[in-house]
């Protein structure tokens, strides 16, 4: 795995930070980075004024999830994001007769980087909504870019606000969380789409997928949670069931992929409802070679099957890296597979009923194999 400076950040999925498959995917190009330079005050006072002026500095934590939101960081993040943002960029400016005279909806538009894409792109006009301070921000700049006659800034949640068109014909949003459906962002889009797209109206991206495989990670988990049965000569195991409840987000290398890869769940963001987004997969993991598992890794695929080619992006392991990285789930159990074995599989995938935009995790596991013979069911919890 990337062990960099930031490998540990995500252990329990915390913050979103915001190749190219097989279906030729878009994500070559290089993005464009643009420096903001902050003067300084002339005195004390000149600097607190400026510091009252940065918008969301007065913010608690209150609301956590749209406060992260708030933060420049994980915006520069997301859009220095390659694969991300110029498969978005791509999307809207290769197939602009999606776009073109068209009445756009922006869900949780962030810096609103989509809805001037959209509007460069010949938007008749767009609507971006964010609820986060972020929204102030995105004002200002469509201000600065001199889109105000085409782009319309709603601060607000989606559930609440009212939108000045009775319908849509386009709605775009980057919903997509840790594991896909971390923080449940999916279930807003689909307000959305059912109360203002229009009867043949397009949803941007339409189709997303699920997948997992396995893999080899023992010096890593050896670290991880291993760790926990002596620190420092004492006995801290207590902490090794929470620290395996809490998937790891990271980047895995796609030497350490023991299994074959398998489909877990596809969505269609055009038709499903929001409870599409529960569900229980049986499948099963083939090995392609002698090795030990020690964890599962799930990543996401996303389509835009509505362009005029197909296009997209993977987040898996052997596709350019994302700021989505991969979501790995660790096993109590080391499993000794040989090439060929198979390890039986169900996964239940569900939000948390107290906090929806928590994913609550069950996984079940069996194997009769040469070498190994073992059968668990493990919980995990995404928050």
């Amino acid at each position: 795995m990337d062990r960099g400076k930031d490998g540990n950040r995500n252990a329990n999925g915390g913050l979103a930070e915001a190749t190219a498959s097989r279906l030729r995917f878009d994500s070559d190009e290089e993005a464009e980075e643009v420096e903001m330079e902050v003067e300084e005050g002339p005195d004390a006072e000149g600097e607190e004024e400026q510091a009252a002026e940065v918008i969301g500095s007065d913010k608690t934590s209150a609301d956590y999830y749209f406060d992260s939101y708030s933060h420049f960081g994980i915006h520069e993040e997301m859009l220095k994001d390659i694969v991300r943002t110029k498969t978005y960029q791509n999307v809207i400016t290769q197939s602009s007769f999606l776009i073109k005279d068209k009445i756009v909806l922006d869900v949780g538009a962030g810096t609103g980087i989509l809805s001037l894409f959209c509007a460069k792109a010949g938007a008749k006009h767009v609507y971006a909504i964010e609820c986060s301070q972020m929204a102030d921000m995105a004002n200002e700049i469509v201000k600065t870019n001199g889109y105000s006659n085409v782009i319309t800034v709603i601060k607000g949640k989606v559930e609440e606000i009212e939108l000045p068109v009775p319908k849509v014909d386009v709605i775009i949003s980057e919903w997509m969380g840790y594991f896909l459906l971390f923080e449940n962002m999916l279930n807003t889009v689909l307000y959305a789409r059912d109360k203002w797209l229009t009867d043949d109206g397009v949803v941007l991206p339409d189709r997303a997928s699920l997948h997992l495989t396995a893999i080899e990670d023992a010096e890593y988990k050896e670290d991880k949670i291993e760790f926990w049965n002596n620190v420092y000569g004492f006995d801290m195991s207590c902490i090794k069931k929470q620290a395996m409840m809490e998937p790891l987000v990271d980047t895995v290398d796609a030497n350490q992929i023991v299994t074959n890869c398998r489909l877990l769940k596809t969505m269609d963001i055009s038709k499903m409802t929001p409870g599409d987004a529960s569900f229980t997969v049986p499948f099963k993991l083939t090995a392609q070679r002698n090795d030990y598992i020690h964890a599962l890794v799930a990543y996401f695929d996303v389509s835009f099957t509505k362009c005029h080619k197909l296009m997209g992006f993977s987040t898996g392991p052997r596709s350019k890296a994302t700021h989505w990285k991969q979501t790995v789930l660790y096993l109590e159990d080391v499993i000794t597979i040989c090439e060929g074995e198979t390890l039986t599989c169900s996964m239940t995938v569900a939000p948390n009923k107290k906090n929806p935009r928590d994913i609550d995790i069950k996984l079940q596991y069996s194997i009769n194999g040469h070498r190994c013979q073992v059968s668990r069911t493990q919980f995990y919890k995404m928050r």
